[in-house]
């Protein structure tokens, strides 16, 4: 299933940096195509119009900065989880 969406990392100066995502996951683990043997099988993240991170089915770019580590954080914590939240 496909899943588009949002988060607001938060910067030094009290602002927000917007990551955009686009997330394929499953409700069963892959380990041989999830990220970290879990659920998220395709992903891309975007900030200030730039990849930021992209994985299909395997790296093509690891998160490039402090935002895309935060953002894929949440994300494998909201969808490698026991329930999607």
């Amino acid at each position: 299933m496909w899943k588009e969406g949002t988060i607001g990392i938060p910067t030094a100066d009290g602002k927000y940096t917007a990551v955009h995502y686009w997330v394929k996951h499953y409700e069963e683990a892959s380990e041989k195509f999830g990220i970290n043997g879990g659920k998220i099988s395709k992903l891309m993240l975007k900030a200030n119009g730039e990849i930021i991170a992209n994985y299909d089915r395997g790296w093509d770019m690891k998160p490039t900065c402090k935002e895309a580590e935060l953002a894929l954080a949440i994300l494998l914590n909201n969808y490698d989880g026991d329930e999607e939240k």
